[in-house]
């Protein structure tokens, strides 16, 4: 089946009020006639409902880079005291249809587990925000012939006991860590290698029919220059663009490659 390429600016801790606006507005011009991809940004909490009324009736849609749920009681939390912390709840009633969860900079920073993510995933579908899962291995981890390993493990915990009905709409991403910020990325071939990992790890806990629907993104410093060949690989179906996303022209670049 065709899956629809899906890119998305993942903007990290960049973002003050007026430079969230300026790039929206260098943006939306850009892209207003973009056809071939769905678009998000992710920006900053802060500037998140500012950004979500800059975007209203453009081709834009909305993603956060975190959120947080734990369990207490057999329920998944969506408020209560958890001071410094956003629920997937509160990215909808801000205007989200996304969020970013177990992002590698996520895991090595602030010890999130496969485990934890899993929780913030099935707390997403709870309040009605798709998730963007990332998965990935370290440059250590790959030198020493565990990537597949490693991958598996992230995709089974991340998306254990998952209902299938919502898994159509989840996107996997699969971030290489030792590509990211380094100046190294992943071959197309050898991206490729693992996204048809997981794709066939999501036919096996899924069915053949949802691991065909679901997308991956690859996440490992795509940029103007390498992604049309990266996009071109049969099993991955766009991008979770870091530096790149925070200059119109390169994200549109990508966006233009999603062909």
């Amino acid at each position: 089946m065709a899956r629809r390429k899906f890119i998305a600016g993942n903007w990290k801790e960049n973002g003050l009020y007026a430079e969230a606006r300026q790039l929206i507005e260098e943006l939306i011009p850009l892209v207003k006639d973009a056809t071939t991809a769905d678009i998000a940004v992710c920006p900053p909490y802060l500037v998140i409902p500012a950004v979500a009324e800059w975007i209203k009736g453009t081709n834009i849609q909305l993603g956060a880079q975190n959120a947080f749920s734990t369990e207490a009681k057999g329920a998944l939390v969506q408020k209560g005291a958890y001071t410094g912390e956003v629920s997937p709840a509160m990215l909808k009633d801000a205007g989200c249809t996304w969020a970013i969860l177990g992002h590698s900079e996520r895991r090595q920073y602030f010890g999130e587990t496969d485990e934890k993510v899993n929780v913030k995933v099935r707390a997403c579908y709870e309040a009605g925000i798709k998730p963007i899962v990332c998965v990935g291995e370290t440059l250590e981890e790959r030198d020493s012939g565990r990537t597949a390993g490693v991958v598996e493990k992230q995709v089974r915990g991340c998306l254990a006991s998952l209902p299938a009905d919502k898994m159509a709409e989840t996107v996997i991403a699969y971030e290489p860590v030792w590509a990211i910020g380094t100046g190294r990325t992943a071959t197309p071939e050898q991206a490729q290698e693992v996204h048809a990992q997981i794709r066939g790890l999501l036919k096996e806990l899924f069915g053949a029919e949802i691991a065909e629907a679901v997308r991956i993104q690859y996440g490992g410093s795509m940029k103007p220059e390498n992604a049309a060949e990266l996009l071109a690989q049969p099993d991955i179906d766009g991008g979770l663009i870091g530096g790149a996303a925070l200059k119109a022209k390169d994200f549109t670049a990508i966006i233009e490659a999603a062909k």
